[in-house]
This record gives C-alpha cells, structure tokens and sequence, in this order.
C-alpha cells in the first residue's frame, strides 16, 4: 500500500513538472516575441518541442488563459492575448501601485551595498547602449539592442521590488510587466531621448534608496511610470491608426 502511495506521488509530480515547463515555454515564448499578439497557441507544436502529450499544455494554457495572458479566439481556439487601450491603462496603474509602495518600502529598510552595487551595473549597461546609440549615430536601438535593454531594465525594477521582501508582489508586478510586452515588443527600439530619460529616473530613484528618502523615492518612481505608460498609449494610438488605414487600402 505504501509502494502504490509513493508511486501515485512520483507520478503526480512527473505531471506537475510537464505542466510547469508548458508554462513557462509558453510564457517564454511570449515574452521573446515568438508567439505575438493575436496568434493561435497549437497544442501539437508545443507538445512536440515538450516531448510530451497535448494534456499539460492544454493545463499550461487554461492556467495562463485565467491569468490573462492568452484569450479565446471566435474560432474557438487559445490566442495571446491582444491589449486594448483599457488594459494598458490598467496594468500601468497596477504596477505604480504596488511598485510605488515597494520602493517606500526598500528606502526605509535600507539597501545592502551588494544591492546598490548590482543596480549601478544595471545603470551602467543602460549607460552602454547610449555611447552606442551615439557613436552609431542611431535614433533607436535595434532588436538586439532592445533585449539587452529589456534584461537590464526588468532587473532593475525586480530588484527594487526584492527590496521590499514581498514575493507575491514581486511575482504580481513581473507578470504584469510581460503582459505590457505582449504588445510594446512589436513595436520599435527605443529612442535616444526615451533611453536617457529612463536612465536619469533609475539614477535617481536609486539615489533616493540608497539616501532613504522614502517619499522622494515613491514620487520618482511615480512619475517614471507615468511616463512610461504615456509612450506604451501613443505607441497603440499610432498601431491602430495604422491597422485603420491598412484596413482602409485593403
């Protein structure tokens, strides 16, 4: 009886660790641009690059499907979910809320200088892409540009956010974060003067931790946000009077 107990377990965990890889496949392959907005996720296609039966992805999908990460389709199929203007709104709003309150948080309990030290590296890299941008003479970063930019900036955040020592948040606020990218990763580099804007707010809402200014830290991480969820509002503007015009040539 215990064999049968010990197996049934084994077997449980086998399932829940196929499940997890769909999900994190899936989660992955959204977040590098792979699956793109509005496509159809194919069960067979994962299944197979899994090495497994169709049932954890169709698990890893439903999971990912109340998450808001993908949607049904009108054919009845799973699709990655397309942003509305209300939903970008929305995500903006969550994570100034929950961001705001943990950078309070971390200025008052103080950072490590191991922590200060990583953050400035994570400035450094953002400080590397502009020489680059200006030796280059480019106005925007390009595709491999963009994804150095993108690690170092979701490092930036994620550790202020680990500062506050809350992991739900944590884990709240990087889900959200992906979910913006389902729609701001079809869209170009950013521009030169974006990317000295970002740098300049991350030096001093760092600055800010780093002096314990809690309330200089919320209000500059504040209005980092706010910036940022302006740009991602032009940028679907201007996508859909594109796919308007586009619909209209058609």
């Amino acid at each position: 009886m215990p064999r049968r107990s010990t197996t049934h377990h084994q077997q449980k965990g086998k399932k829940d660790s196929v499940r997890r890889k769909a999900y994190l496949l899936i989660q992955k392959k959204i977040a590098n641009g792979q699956l793109k907005a509005g496509e159809l996720i194919s069960e067979v296609a994962l299944a197979k690059e899994l090495g497994s039966s169709r049932t954890p992805v169709r698990e890893a999908a439903g999971q990912l499907l109340a998450e808001g990460m993908l949607d049904l389709s009108p054919g009845g199929g799973i699709v990655v979910t397309r942003l509305t203007r209300q939903a970008i709104t929305e995500l903006y709003e969550l994570r100034e809320a929950l961001e705001v309150f943990a950078v309070g948080r971390a200025a008052q309990n103080g950072i490590r200088p191991a922590d200060a030290s990583r953050m400035k590296e994570l400035l450094e890299e953002t400080q590397a892409l502009l020489k680059e941008l200006r030796a280059s003479g480019s106005k925007e970063l390009d595709e491999e540009q963009m994804r150095r930019f993108a690690v170092s900036d979701l490092g930036f955040h994620s550790l202020l956010m680990r500062l506050a020592a809350n992991e739900r948040m944590l884990k709240v606020v990087n889900e959200t974060r992906l979910m913006i990218r389902i729609f701001g990763i079809q869209r170009s580099g950013h521009r030169r003067e974006e990317l000295e804007r970002i740098h300049r707010h991350h030096k001093e809402i760092l600055q800010a931790v780093v002096d314990g200014k809690a309330d200089s830290a919320r209000k500059l991480l504040a209005e980092h946000i706010q910036a940022s969820g302006r740009e991602r509002l032009e940028e679907f503007d201007q996508w859909e009077r594109e796919q308007h015009l586009a619909s209209l040539g058609g």
